[in-house]
């Protein structure tokens, strides 16, 4: 009895706990199931409270170029308010990719061949299409209307939902545009061995090359978007002056492969953006099976599971390179940064879930005088939806808004863009040795820039010391103006090509050259005092 008592008590707490529970309606449980899922969502979807938060600009200061752009364009001094039930950049970069609300229209395509047989699709979007309704590429080569080139991002093309937003945006607004699709993308097969990549700018140089050959009036703008602004931003570097372009605006631009590779296998939704990326690139490999098979790991293609692991049995195989962090580095926007020698506006998102703002070269944006850099709190990769019913994308009206203040410029005239060459900085990629610092969670950190400066300069200072000792040492013994012409010449060959102050190099001269100046400019005192004294 006494221990049937005390089951009975034990058991009674739990009895009453259970029929309290049972009372609470049911829907009470629904709302709370409700709520911790919707507790989960906001941490994981990273959702933000909406508001208008302004666009943040890196420029260099002393740049008359980017202070007329600033000057000029209302959105990039503007707020960046996006859409209120899209207030996550998941849901904003899913928005794109699964609805995108894009325009109905249809390109004219051209085909253009290669020097090597590949074959690349240009899907052109002229003015009267969108105005008249009648589908045609106009062929005169007088023609001044200006010409917008696309390059689309990784595996995407001239459908893509982002691409049709600008194509239409910028054609109705009286420009002519074209989409230079990647290769094998575009619904045309690869017709030669070579494909297209991060770094690969050979195509993009021979599509811009053509398209100004035949409108050699019409003033050239090019817009990169994600792989395609790195391909852009790289081709730009390459080339310097020396491209026909007029202006260019490289959006959502990853700058870093190696440091947005790490970043896309650090959290869970990031894997799944790498996983959805991955399964993108197998569907190109199997659209053209044949090609892949024979240069590259076919079996390894197909087991990978994300998208280092395809850039390691494919791009790195058929691109030659010795390993997948070399791909990264040599095609790496970043280090082309500082060569720039043309307007260029870039526009990235803060909280881009595939392009992360670690890889942004913000000093090397500031350092050059042609580039405005805009960067946004919110707005996804490449979405930046805005409005109510998300039909407009505030990235192309910004866009469009600079090309129109670039044209109506006096920057805009090619002649000259020689005026505003900045300085080329110098890359210390693949100069190594250097270190890369990996912490624990993924992220990379370079060698402070204090220091590799510092580094640097010391060494140009010791060599110069070094080279001034030698010159100075071997002199001949003659007049006073053969001592200090070549000490001169010296002097303004070392202003040039060092950083240091010509105070620093007049300093090191007469250090360096007082053990054999110094005794005969006294010597030469001592007679001028002698003879004023005999006089």
């Amino acid at each position: 009895m006494n221990a049937g008592i005390t089951e009975q008590e034990l058991l009674s707490p739990y009895l009453l706990l259970f029929k309290s529970l049972s009372l609470i309606p049911i829907s009470h449980y629904l709302i709370s199931f409700f709520l911790t899922i919707l507790l989960l969502l906001y941490f994981f979807l990273e959702f933000h409270f909406p508001r208008a938060d302004p666009i943040s600009l890196t420029f260099n200061p002393n740049s008359d170029f980017c202070q007329f752009i600033v000057s000029k364009c209302r959105l990039l001094h503007g707020r960046y308010f996006p859409t209120i039930w899209l207030s996550s950049p998941h849901l904003q970069t899913a928005f794109l990719s699964l609805f995108g609300n894009s325009p109905r229209f249809c390109y004219k395509r051209n085909l253009f061949q290669a020097t090597d047989g590949g074959t690349i699709a240009l899907d052109w979007l002229m003015h009267s299409d969108v105005v008249e309704g009648i589908s045609q590429v106009v062929n005169d080569s007088n023609d001044r209307t200006p010409i917008a080139i696309v390059i689309p991002g990784l595996t995407s093309d001239s459908t893509a939902a982002y691409i049709k937003h600008l194509a239409f945006r910028l054609a109705k607004g009286g420009w002519n545009v074209v989409v230079s699709n990647h290769r094998g993308l575009g619904g045309i097969s690869l017709t030669s061995d070579c494909f297209y990549n991060a770094g690969w700018t050979e195509d993009l140089r021979k599509v811009i090359d053509h398209v100004h050959s035949q409108f050699p009036e019409a003033p050239l703008l090019a817009v990169g978007t994600s792989i395609g602004a790195n391909v852009l931003v790289k081709y730009l570097g390459e080339d310097g002056p020396n491209t026909p372009l007029v202006g260019a605006t490289a959006v959502c631009c990853p700058w870093d492969l190696l440091i947005c590779g790490r970043f896309l296998n650090r959290k869970l939704v990031q894997r799944l953006y790498d996983r959805v990326l991955t399964i993108g690139l197998q569907g190109y490999a199997q659209l053209h099976h044949s090609v892949f098979s024979r240069l590259a790991d076919w079996d390894g293609i197909k087991k990978s599971r994300s998208v280092r692991e395809f850039d390691n049995y494919a791009t790195r195989l058929i691109g030659k390179f010795e390993t997948t962090d070399t791909f990264y580095r040599q095609s790496s926007s970043a280090q082309f940064v500082g060569n720039v020698a043309i307007p260029l506006l870039c526009i990235s998102a803060l909280d881009d879930p595939v392009c992360t703002r670690e890889a942004i070269p913000w000093d090397e944006c500031r350092e050059n005088k042609n580039i405005v850099l805009a960067t946004t709190t919110h707005g996804g990769h490449l979405a930046y939806y805005e409005g109510i019913t998300a039909t407009s994308m505030w990235w192309v009206r910004a866009v469009q808004e600079y090309f129109e203040v670039l044209l109506s410029s006096p920057y805009a005239d090619r002649r000259q863009k020689t005026q505003i060459i900045p300085k080329p900085l110098e890359s210390w990629i693949d100069q190594g040795p250097f270190v890369v610092h990996t912490g624990e969670d993924g992220m990379i950190a370079a060698a402070a820039a204090s220091e590799l400066e510092t580094t640097r300069a010391d060494t140009e200072e010791q060599e110069n010391i070094a080279l001034m000792e030698k010159t100075s040492y071997h002199l001949p013994p003659q007049g006073y103006n053969s001592l200090l012409g070549p000490l001169k010449k010296r002097v303004d060959q070392l202003s040039r090509y060092s950083r240091k102050s010509i105070w620093l190099l007049a300093y090191i001269a007469i250090v360096t050259t007082w053990p054999l100046l110094g005794p005969a400019f006294l010597l030469s005192i001592k007679k001028r005092f002698r003879r004023l004294i005999e006089k």
